[in-house]
């Protein structure tokens, strides 16, 4: 049977190794077939020894794309732009699905792994498609290195005008990039939803219950705030934001992980 090849990338202190074992874990737990689970990150301290490590590279283009993003009051935001290279995993020919790490697997990876093959898709944005644009949100990707060759090379050719046409922003320049190519899909919206958006009751039900898991999630994003670790706790950061601990967010990205991995991976 064929791999599914799935990719993150992690850099820097922000995310601990767990973060990256638990989405492993939550990955491999809702697909039917077999995964290699791929890592980015200069730091493997934690992994688990499944986890395929490559090295996070200095790209070439760093420097001028650092002075963008200064510009652009943005900090690292372009780092993803690394896993779409050709060629990064020499043994592996086709798609990647890829994903943050502050994201939580809750149910199948089939569809969205299958999904518009030989496309780039993510899910529409939130606050960008409130605001009537079409831009592609980050969390969740799906990419074919050798079919889109261009979303690492255009940057590395002219990464100071490519950060400042995308304002900084890694999701803009890889949905948009797509887009130009006509090479872009949507991931259906009920398949990958928002913590803060879809799960969690505005006042004063917010107060009074458990934040919601929308039946079709498949995968459930904390960009923003309350992050995972707040809302397993309960979180007290704003009146709107306010959060009774979420029990079915503690069973699919805690408990079942160390059920899976064992407590010393996750």
């Amino acid at each position: 049977m064929t791999h599914a090849n799935i990719i993150c990338i992690k850099w820097g202190t922000l995310f601990g190794p767990e973060y990256v074992n638990r989405l492993y874990s939550g990955v491999r737990r809702n697909l039917s077939r077999p995964v290699r689970f791929f890592c980015m990150t200069e730091e493997v301290q934690g992994l688990h020894p499944e986890i395929e490590v490559l090295p996070l590279p200095v790209e070439p283009y760093a420097e001028p794309m650092g002075e963008a993003l200064k510009v652009a009051n943005r900090q690292g935001a372009m780092r993803k732009v690394s896993l779409f290279r050709q060629g990064l995993v020499p043994d592996v020919k086709g798609g990647f699905l890829g994903f943050d790490l502050d994201v939580v697997i809750t149910g199948s990876l089939d569809k969205v792994y299958d999904f518009a093959p030989g496309k780039v898709a993510m899910r529409h944005d939130w606050i960008e498609k409130r605001k009537g644009r079409p831009t592609g949100h980050g969390s969740v990707f799906k990419f074919d290195p050798d079919k889109h060759p261009y979303l690492y090379e255009d940057l590395a050719a002219n990464p100071y005008a490519e950060v400042e046409k995308a304002r900084g922003s890694e999701q803009r320049y890889t949905s948009h990039k797509a887009m130009d190519n006509e090479d872009f899909s949507y991931i259906p919206e009920d398949w990958v939803v928002s913590f803060k958006h879809d799960c969690l009751d505005l006042p004063p039900m917010n107060y009074l219950r458990e934040p919601h898991l929308p039946e079709a999630a498949k995968v459930v994003c904390f960009h923003g705030r309350p992050k995972m670790t707040e809302a397993v706790e309960g979180y007290r950061g704003s009146w709107l934001r306010w959060s009774k601990p979420c029990g079915w967010l503690r069973d699919h990205w805690v408990d079942r992980a160390r059920a899976d991995l064992g407590a010393e991976w996750a």
